[in-house]
């Protein structure tokens, strides 16, 4: 097995004549929380679009523990294990929260069945069925989420929302999970809860995760390293600290 769960090498992406990021060089380790920062419009989402399948890179590659990625499609990369939330919280919201949390595990093998057992209802259908609901609300427990398991998505506060959505993502299992803005508008009280939450699913589930952020203090407080971009290139990269008192991540964010 690879040492890296992620690395990319040279990743990049051109709009026409505009180049959004380029040189794009992680190599992320098993285990660890990893940040991808900057100011607005610095690439950042574009990158996680690029790991995604989203975008294809028109430079460079990406590799998951050393299998490269590079061309798949976005249920391809996702199989092979990389799942993300977003910037803007993405939950069927006629939905129950168990039934959210259901939909990423239909990602998985030992949950799907055939056209025929679903159409006529075969045994296997129910079991399945059973069994998808009672792994639903294991996850939700690692959420607190369980008590809420037959509300609405759309009936729960923002905090709870945003840990819903994480919840989904990590249904289907994966290898390398990206955090778009997992803090934003919540109010200290959230992004507290939402930082024990993160370092739970790494300390109890061992899951490697690549967080967008711009709150630095959450940052500071979770990731172990980081790198930073502007204007699509790496202008930082390392430790948390370093990385974050460097003069030109500072010029980035507050100017001359």
């Amino acid at each position: 097995m690879s040492e890296f769960v992620l690395e990319t090498k040279n990743l990049g992406i051109s709009f026409g004549g505009l180049r959004a990021v380029s040189d794009v060089n992680l190599q992320i380790k098993h285990g660890e929380i990893y940040g991808l920062i900057g100011p607005n419009g610095a690439g950042k989402t574009t990158v996680f679009n690029l790991l995604t399948g989203v975008y294809q890179p028109t430079e460079g590659t990406f590799f998951l523990e050393g299998k490269e990625l590079k061309r798949m499609s976005q249920e391809k990369i996702n199989h092979a294990g990389i799942a993300r939330t977003f910037q803007n919280i993405r939950l069927f919201n006629n939905m129950t929260v168990r039934r959210n949390v259901m939909v990423g595990l239909h990602n998985r093998e030992e949950f799907r069945c055939s056209m025929a057992e679903s159409l006529f209802r075969l045994p296997r259908h129910f079991k399945v069925e059973r069994e998808m609901k009672e792994r639903a609300v294991e996850i939700l427990e690692i959420f607190d989420l369980q008590d809420e398991r037959n509300t609405l998505a759309c009936n729960l506060p923002y905090g709870k929302q945003r840990k819903l959505e994480i919840a989904r993502a990590l249904a289907t299992e994966p290898k390398l999970l990206l955090l778009d803005e997992p803090a934003a508008s919540m109010n200290p009280h959230e992004t507290e809860d939402l930082r024990r939450t993160v370092e739970l699913l790494r300390e109890k589930l061992g899951v490697t995760i690549l967080l967008i952020e711009h709150d630095l203090k959450f940052v500071s407080g979770i990731c172990d390293r980081i790198t930073v971009l502007n204007f699509g290139t790496v202008i930082a990269e390392g430790s948390t600290k370093d990385a974050l008192s460097d003069p030109e991540v500072i010029k980035a964010y507050i100017g001359k």
